[in-house]
């Protein structure tokens, strides 16, 4: 009797798997994470430290992915350098381009500085617009949304848990961007400078002004030579902080904010940075940083 019943356990546990979902960025393995709950195993290929334009599609990356459910990418070409290569070599075709376990977050999310001309000389340019999505709270809801029906269909068994998790969570969301949105009122109309164009859906929330950026073209480290034109440049403007993300160098925004004599602000970009343990934390902590910069 122990035998069988050793058995029908072994039997059921493929039915009883969490759905195993590798996200290429932390975010969205947070987000997944949020509706899925215990139906679900969620990890991410790169860290809150690392920057997403540039990793190396490593083994472990495609071992990872051979065994994934469902793939989760922002999309918008931020992937564009590494993906591809994961992907194919993962021999998976469960999570290829157009199947159901192929998720794009970009594709439900109203995309913003999609550029007129496509010329790959400007740096580091997405054909589909800023692919920094993750920055602007309200894009968890729309995005959770389709992902929690993308859940559903790749695991109908847990269908029900996936749409009362994104139930769940949304509400609690809308509640949480009413409370940061009131709080950082003050935040609105401020001239700001960036280190890297990595904010414009923060800036499109917040009602924040970007002036100028550090960086000479997307991608590209600026010299002191540039950082001093920028300087001078964006004085008429009166910023009132230089921002970076964590994965940034820290050298060009203390120059500047040294030179100008402002704040250099450090945010978390994404979920792991220090100080941004989960969703509602990343959130928090960058409301809270931005507030404290105008002291």
């Amino acid at each position: 009797m122990r035998i069988l019943t050793l058995l029908l356990f072994a039997f059921a546990l493929p039915a009883q798997a969490a759905l195993n979902i590798f996200s290429t960025v932390p975010e969205w393995a947070a987000l997944a994470q949020e509706i899925g709950g215990d139906k679900v195993k969620a990890t991410a290929a790169t860290t809150a430290l690392q920057d997403p334009h540039r990793i190396d599609a490593r083994p472990s990356l495609i071992a990872r992915a051979r065994n994934a459910d469902l793939l989760l990418a922002t999309g918008a070409e931020l992937e564009v350098g590494w993906l591809p290569v994961v992907l194919r070599e993962s021999g998976n075709p469960r999570i290829q381009t157009g199947q159901p376990g192929y998720f794009e977050a970009a594709a439900f999310v109203r995309m913003l500085d999609v550029p007129g001309k496509l010329d790959r000389a400007g740096g580091d340019v997405h054909a589909d617009g800023n692919p920094h999505i993750q920055t602007d709270p309200r894009n968890f809801l729309v995005i959770g949304e389709a992902l929690a029906a993308r859940m559903a269909l790749v695991d109908p068994a847990n269908a029900d848990a996936y749409r009362n998790g994104y139930a769940a969570f949304a509400e609690r969301w809308r509640g949480q961007i009413r409370r940061w949105e009131a709080q950082a009122a003050p935040l609105k109309g401020i001239a700001v400078v960036s280190q890297h164009k990595a904010w414009a859906y923060l800036y499109d929330w917040l009602g924040l002004r970007e002036v100028a950026t550090l960086e000479p073209k997307p991608g590209i480290e600026p010299s002191v030579a540039q950082l001093a034109r920028v300087r001078d440049q964006a004085a008429a403007s009166r910023p009132r902080m230089v921002i970076r993300a964590a994965y940034n160098s820290a050298r060009p925004a203390e120059w500047f904010a040294k030179e100008a004599k402002v704040p250099a602000v450090v945010l978390p970009f994404t979920v792991g940075a220090p100080a941004a343990d989960d969703l509602t934390a990343l959130f928090e902590t960058t409301k809270q940083r931005l507030l404290k910069s105008l002291e």
